[in-house]
């Protein structure tokens, strides 16, 4: 018998992967949690039914979230990332040696668990001593801190259920407050693709550019996200991701990726019309 995980990306759309075997289900109080085996895209994690990532793609998302705002600050000591729970993000940062503490804010303790025990190559970061954990709402805990970060790194689910609080002006507005005065935040943006899909980014959108002096959006392909074409959401109080981007500091670090460069990074703001008019219908 085959088993196949579906998601419906639209009323008449839908995605599957074929299944090896489920490793991990859970009810948390926030969330259904599983984690599956494929041939295909190896493990990977849902959350209610819905694609957060596979072992084959995560390093598209994961990078796109963290080098492109790293490669423009100049100097990030702390840094808050939001959601996250796989610790895909985290374990990006975690690689820059000049980072002095990153606090990872995620509801659900169940997540963090399971992608520890099943997902070691994306969880792997929660191990660095950098790194501090809490378990609550990023919504509420955002509200505690002024002047406090260098980058803040929304990393959440999509605009509903728990995740539904870290697109509201509130939220951008408070993570404004929490930054540095040259402090940067990076969200994932949501795809435009689809109708449903491209109005949950316009609306995030008009409220970062209500929120932001400096706020501009790059893409990248994730084959298993909706449609495939994400949108991330660069917002800054001083600096900009192009006129900013320090190459030279960037190349000395010697990361190696698999997915950024610094070519890409300057072409991945070269948006789509029909991107760029959706979001200058918000803006």
């Amino acid at each position: 018998m085959e088993l196949w995980f579906t998601e419906k990306h639209t009323e008449n759309v839908k995605f599957s992967i074929q299944v090896d075997r489920q490793l991990y289900a859970s009810q948390s109080e926030f969330q259904r949690i599983d984690i599956f085996s494929s041939k295909e895209f190896g493990r990977f994690l849902t959350l209610d039914g819905y694609m957060m990532l596979t072992e084959k793609d995560e390093f598209i998302y994961h990078e796109m979230m963290v080098h492109v705002p790293m490669a423009v600050h100049p100097c990030v000591r702390k840094a808050l990332v939001i959601g996250g729970g796989d610790g895909g993000t985290v374990r990006e940062l975690a690689r820059y040696k000049a980072v002095e503490e990153i606090d990872l804010v995620e509801i659900a303790e169940e997540v963090v668990a399971a992608c520890r025990q099943y997902l070691p190559q994306t969880a792997c970061g929660f191990d660095d001593g950098r790194v501090h954990v809490y378990y609550e709402d990023g919504l509420k805990f955002v509200r505690r801190f002024e002047n406090a970060y260098d980058l803040i790194l929304v990393d959440s689910t999509d605009p509903f259920g728990p995740g539904e609080g870290l697109f509201t002006k509130e939220f951008y507005g408070n993570c404004y407050k929490a930054l540095r005065a040259d402090g940067i935040m990076v969200n994932q943006h949501e795809s435009p693709f689809y109708p449903n899909d491209a109005m949950a980014m316009q609306r995030a959108h008009k409220r970062i550019v209500e929120s932001f002096p400096i706020s501009r959006v790059y893409q990248a392909h994730i084959p298993t996200y909706p449609s495939g074409h994400w949108l991330f959401g660069f917002a800054s109080k001083k600096y900009r991701p192009l006129e900013d981007q320090d190459v030279t500091r960037w190349k000395e670090l010697g990361i190696r990726t698999k997915y950024y460069n610094e070519q890409l990074h300057k072409g991945a703001f070269a948006l789509p019309n029909y991107v760029e008019e959706l979001l200058e219908k918000v803006e």
